[in-house]
């Protein structure tokens, strides 16, 4: 990430917090795109993308629980943090069930809000760094994800990019689940029945690719998803 600047979606209609958060965060080295609805900030979010989200739960056209909900379907990965006046632990409880990293309550001090953006955005860097360098070891199986390969006995199969996608994430939950509604908004970006059907397709590939080794297996969860067995 070095070498550029971090990008925020700021969504907040107070106009003085949202512009004093603005000019906060730029002056702290972050591009900042200030929405003051949710109908605004989620084009914004379909249109550019971000490192961060800042929503403030309660705007008008869609609030800050809607717009979570819109943009974890588009990335189910972007941190996200609520800034809320609403201190009911359900509502709470609501934004950690959305997804949110963090749910902050109003008034809050700046210097802790900024704090807890570089921490989060540092452990996102530090996964996103260890993910793309992982190898795996399944079995008879060796898997290298970065050239999209999968090696046993000496061969060699190259994956297309979805298997390679998909076999990453199943390795990465090794003998745990992988939720169907995941790897769909991960991989194919929407959870839908055609590409639900698109996702069985090369899940049967991927079983193809891994009969070789009977001690590994990719079961159906019924309902939730799968599983890679391997020792």
């Amino acid at each position: 990430m070095e070498g550029r600047k971090y990008r925020v979606l700021l969504c907040e209609d107070d106009t003085n917090l949202g512009m004093v958060l603005k000019n906060y965060l730029e002056l702290n080295d972050y591009e900042v795109v200030l929405e003051r609805d949710g109908r605004l900030g989620f084009a914004a979010f379909q249109r550019e993308k971000f490192d961060i989200c800042l929503l403030d739960v309660m705007m008008p056209h869609v609030d800050g629980f809607a717009l979570a909900e819109g943009i974890r379907d588009i990335d189910p990965d972007v941190p996200l943090f609520f800034l809320s006046a609403k201190t009911m632990k359900d509502d709470i409880i609501n934004g950690y069930k959305l997804g949110a990293d963090d749910y902050i309550t109003k008034p809050f001090d700046s210097d802790v809000l900024l704090l807890k953006i570089k921490a989060i955005l540092k452990r996102n860097e530090e996964e996103i760094r260890i993910s793309e360098s992982a190898v795996f070891d399944m079995g008879a199986y060796h898997f290298n994800p970065r050239l999209r390969e999968l090696i046993i006995n000496g061969r060699t199969q190259i994956l297309s990019p979805k298997e390679n996608d998909l076999l990453k994430m199943l390795a990465e939950h090794k003998n745990d689940l992988l939720s169907r509604e995941k790897a769909l908004k991960r991989i194919w970006g929407s959870d839908t029945y055609f590409n639900g059907r698109s996702m069985d397709v090369y899940i049967a590939k991927l079983r193809k690719y891994l009969r070789e080794d009977d001690n590994i297996e990719i079961v159906n969860i019924h309902g939730n998803g799968f599983r890679l067995v391997a020792p």
